[in-house]
């Protein structure tokens, strides 16, 4: 094509404020912000250019059309009107997945919030006594009385209460770490980063897979600031091992008159054994080893919010309380309302399995995913047969988040083989969608896991399909 034809289509483009004046401008305008709709015209307009001026062949005009023209005008709007966060739905049978959020809500809870958040609340009100309150009572008793502990404050996450206790107890102090317990959480984060942060000294004891008592009182010193062990939630060594218990370490401790803390990662109050999974130590048990102090997250096992969360004898928690740094990381009131939601729900153990959505999906019993399962599968084959091949497979869910990093929990999915376009197509579709799905690649297949995928969801991820196939047939 040449430069004299290129240059006639582009003439022939519309402007900007004409569209804006044409019927799908004016539609759009009383629907979306003006300056959303002004960009989406910009944006389609310039794709066109481009098209015209790096093609070796003339495009049809259809493309300065205005069938053409609104539907690209109609799609862009949209795409730049959408939320950058939103929701979605997880297929991919990680309950605990950490980039999609970890663990949901309960239903008291997001109730609970959307009360909170449009009110004015005592957050830090003493409303018996009229005068300024401490905006952790509305959280303090509570899971003092559903650990046994005698003290708590909450920060914004687990490595927040770790650096808060570590630059507490042991700034300018060594700490004494087992080399097996030096772990790596998500984002690069490491322990031994997190402690030269807080100010603490890092003294490692034993080998990788083997620390003995003795190791800790060899290096044990007047510069001892600090015992700590930290619980490997999120992988785990099998084979020619040996570490030292918590309560050993509370007794070296206790002889040395030096404090213990232990780094639970993601805190469970329940037992979760009797479900088939891996057994994992509950925040009570620990608490009653006699440990200074534990933390543990807010929004993994527990099922609340992204908090940190950090326990132990009163006299500890209070000089972890009057630190600086605790102000830096405090939570607000949305998280604590969250938190306490979550938290009452374990005062009733005949339903906090059923109501905690985690603690749901983590025990939902196999044959009950399968039915739900079996119901998806007759609505798609009804509708999709001719687009995907779909059967219901045997698959292996997890808890994620850094938790329970070898129980695999039996689960069913749904495995979709597209006629007539590629997988990584489908998926790519299915993540761009208004409401996107997210499931796992597996060779030719997407395989939808339904641990994950609610009730009601079902009807969701079909809507989003037929979204796909209209994008993928229309492409």
């Amino acid at each position: 094509m040449g430069n004299e034809e290129k240059q006639s289509l582009l003439r022939k483009l519309p402007q900007v404020d004409e569209l804006l004046r044409a019927e799908v401008g004016s539609e759009l305008q009383r629907e979306y912000p003006r300056r959303i709709v002004v960009e989406a015209i910009q944006k389609v307009l310039d794709d066109i250019r481009k098209k015209i001026l790096s093609s070796s062949s003339l495009p049809s005009e259809e493309i300065l059309e205005a069938p053409y023209l609104s539907e690209r005008i109609r799609e862009q709007t949209r795409t730049l009107n959408r939320r950058n966060l939103r929701p979605l739905i997880n297929a991919t049978g990680v309950i605990l997945h950490t980039n999609l959020g970890r663990a949901l809500l309960a239903e008291e809870a997001w109730e609970d919030l959307s009360i909170i958040a449009t009110s004015y609340c005592n957050l830090e009100f003493d409303l018996a006594q009229g005068v300024r309150g401490n905006r952790y009572s509305h959280v303090e008793e509570l899971l003092c009385r559903l650990t046994g502990a005698e003290s708590a404050v909450v920060v914004n996450n687990n490595a927040g209460a770790v650096l808060l206790t570590l630059n507490t107890l042991a700034r300018g102090k060594e700490v004494v770490v087992s080399r097996g317990e030096l772990v790596e959480i998500g984002g690069s984060f490491r322990i031994p980063e997190v402690m030269r942060g807080s100010g603490a000294l890092l003294v490692e004891v034993g080998t990788t897979n083997k620390t003995h008592l003795k190791d800790y009182q060899k290096v044990i010193s007047e510069k001892t600031g600090l015992l700590l062990k930290v619980h490997r939630s999120n992988f785990q060594m099998i084979g020619f091992t040996s570490e030292v218990g918590l309560p050993e370490l509370v007794e070296l401790g206790r002889e040395k008159g030096i404090p213990v803390m232990e780094d639970l990662g993601s805190g469970c109050l329940i037992e979760l054994s009797p479900f088939g999974l891996p057994g994992e130590p509950t925040v009570s048990e620990v608490v009653k080893s006699g440990v200074e102090v534990v933390s543990f997250s807010g929004d993994k096992l527990l099922g609340g919010p992204q908090a940190g969360i950090i326990l132990g004898r009163k006299e500890t928690l209070e000089r972890i309380k009057a630190n600086p740094i605790h102000r830096a990381l405090r939570i607000d009131k949305l998280t604590l309302t969250a938190l306490e939601s979550t938290l009452r729900l374990y005062l009733d153990q005949e339903t906090v399995l059923r109501k905690i959505p985690a603690l749901r999906l983590l025990t939902t019993p196999l044959d009950a995913v399968h039915q739900r399962a079996k119901r998806l599968l007759r609505r798609l084959k009804k509708k999709f047969s001719s687009h995907f091949e779909i059967e219901v497979v045997d698959t292996l869910s997890q808890v994620g988040g850094g938790t329970l990093p070898q129980a695999n929990i039996p689960s069913k999915a749904l495995a979709l083989k597209p006629i007539g376009f590629s997988v990584e197509e489908l998926d790519r579709r299915l993540r761009g969608a208004d409401l996107p799905v997210i499931g796992r690649l597996n060779e030719d297949r997407l395989l939808l896991d339904i641990r994950t995928v609610q009730d009601t969801e079902l009807k969701s991820v079909e809507k989003t399909l037929e979204s796909t196939l209209y994008q993928t047939t229309k492409k």
